[in-house]
């Protein structure tokens, strides 16, 4: 319990650290919302607005802008005139939750069976095989392996939506795109801790007690093998809902990435804020939930920890 304690407390700096830095890199950048290439206005307006939001006095608006964060309020948003960040925010992320959560799902689903089956029947044609495509998943962009699914299945076959978001055969074609380096990745993993987990003594003696193979693999090994899985589960799920910016303009899903790109783009200096502080929170949260349920699979965790 202290361990938790200890482990919550420390995110309010971490996040507080995230918020400053992003501040400063935000007012760092030249120009601002109000005047762009496609939109002149006269200066005396500029300043009235920059007046109006506190963007004359950039101290005031760190402080205001973090006690609306306290209060879950992330702003007036200067690229979507009828919404605020924290509409936009709530709109959109549930679509990116919902793409990541089943991404890493598929993944896992994927790659822990590729990866045990490798390392039960190493250096065989499975094993070469998966190690292949292994290395493909992980070295191909999500631009190419998706634009490649859509070609396939979507104009190809015409099996799925080019495009879109709102029924659920609008999820397959990006959540596979994201899919595919976390189920590469996941795959190695699995296979590389199999194989340690398989020369140790207890599998011998395992094997030795009469014990099915098939019980040897999934039961017992497999439950060792599966804890540097489990630590990269928290940064890929995290990574899941908050990177797939490539995939959301690929597919035109409307997440929380596209926002933030559009945002960057524009110079809303809330939305900009908004969307790192939550993606950075999604990060913190998945790694604390992670290190809980390691200390919950592995007991040796428990004993450090007491």
């Amino acid at each position: 319990m202290r361990h938790l304690a200890g482990r919550v407390f420390l995110m309010i700096p971490v996040l507080w650290a995230i918020y400053t830095v992003t501040f400063l890199m935000v007012v760092a950048v030249p120009g601002n919302p109000f005047q762009q290439a496609d939109r002149q206005m006269p200066e005396a307006v500029q300043r009235a607005l920059e007046a109006r939001y506190d963007m004359d006095d950039n101290w005031a608006y760190y402080w205001q802008y973090l006690w609306g964060v306290l209060h879950l309020d992330f702003g007036p948003s200067f690229q979507y005139r009828d919404w605020t960040c924290t509409q936009i925010i709530a709109d959109a992320l549930p679509v990116s939750v919902l793409l990541g959560v089943s991404a890493v799902a598929l993944a896992v689903a994927v790659g822990v069976p590729v990866g045990v089956v490798s390392a039960v029947r190493r250096n065989g044609l499975f094993d070469i095989a998966g190690l292949t495509l292994a290395l493909i998943g992980v070295s191909l962009p999500t631009f190419v392996t998706g634009t490649a699914l859509l070609l396939l299945f979507a104009v190809g076959l015409g099996w799925a939506p080019v495009a879109g978001w709102g029924t659920l055969a609008h999820l397959p074609l990006p959540a596979v795109t994201l899919a595919l380096p976390f189920a590469a990745y996941i795959a190695r993993l699995t296979r590389l801790g199999m194989l340690d987990v398989l020369a140790g003594d207890y599998i011998r003696t395992a094997r030795a007690k009469g014990l099915s193979p098939a019980r040897v693999i999934w039961r017992h090994a497999l439950k060792n093998a599966f804890l540097p899985v489990l630590s990269f589960l928290g940064p890929a799920l995290a990574q899941a809902m908050t990177g797939s910016f490539v995939v959301e303009k690929l597919f035109n899903v409307p997440g929380l990435g596209q926002h933030f790109v559009n945002s960057v783009l524009n110079l809303d200096r809330g939305l900009i804020m908004g969307t790192v502080l939550v993606y950075s929170t999604l990060l913190v949260v998945m790694n604390l939930a992670v290190d809980l349920l390691y200390t919950a699979v592995d007991p040796r965790v428990r004993v450090a920890d007491a």
